[in-house]
């Protein structure tokens, strides 16, 4: 199983003074077709998942449309503005600082576990606590700012370290699954220790044990050589 797509999570919240979000989605479906979206929430935050070259055409668009918007307002001038836009605008900028404070990242399950085995330094970071909640194939990785000044800086800058590696791991890792023959619990304690026996020879692959099967993720090479030895 190769992992070919990337799941990312944007936030739409700035178009609110501007569009109906629901009908913007709308848009950015047709726009994106190699694309799959969840459901918009309430903060205006919605996950994004595909091929990464789209995602970043994807970004493009968002991102002419803002500035598009941004020089309709400088037109209009802010003596039009009327009260209740500027009790928006106000609270726009109040959820920009508030997620300033706290980035989100979802990321596949399998390769978040593999982060986590293998660079674990990845996931801390000055002034920021880095959480993640598994859903699944999904994994939220919720990044805080520990409230210090710095802490907004640094969330971003881990978010994106995080999302670096976990886009050049998707290009090199693949996922075998090794399911028990029978369901005894024989069966299952004898697969798992012919694995764990295998695995130093094998230290850049990762095993995730569950109760009918063994995840093998690494590099194609590595986990065809390492399941091939396991079925024989």
């Amino acid at each position: 199983q190769a992992f070919l797509s990337v799941t990312s999570i944007l936030s739409v919240a700035v178009f609110r003074d501007h569009l109906v979000l629901e009908d913007l989605v709308e848009e950015m479906k047709r726009q994106s077709p190699a694309l799959s979206f969840g459901p918009l929430q309430p903060d205006g935050q919605i996950a994004v998942q595909g091929p990464f070259p789209a995602l970043r055409v994807l970004r493009e668009f968002l991102l002419s449309k803002a500035k598009s918007l941004s020089e309709e307002d400088k037109r209009e001038g802010k003596s039009h503005q009327t009260p209740r836009r500027k009790l928006q605008e106000r609270r726009g900028a109040t959820e920009t600082r508030n997620s300033g404070e706290k980035q989100v990242l979802v990321l596949d399950t399998d390769i978040y576990h593999y982060m986590r085995h293998f660079v674990p330094k990845i996931f801390q970071a000055n002034d920021v606590v880095i959480s993640g909640v598994t859903d699944g194939d999904i994994t939220t990785v919720c990044i805080e700012s520990a409230g210090r000044k710095a802490g907004a800086a640094h969330g971003l800058r881990a978010k994106k370290i995080i999302e670096n590696y976990s886009v050049e791991l998707q290009k090199i890792l693949r996922k075998e699954r090794l399911c028990f023959k029978e369901h005894s619990r024989g069966e299952k304690q004898r697969c798992r220790r012919l694995c764990e026996r295998l695995k130093p020879r094998y230290p850049g692959v990762l095993l995730i044990p569950y109760d009918t099967h063994v995840d093998v993720v690494g590099t194609s090479a590595d986990i065809f050589e390492f399941t091939e030895q396991v079925r024989s």
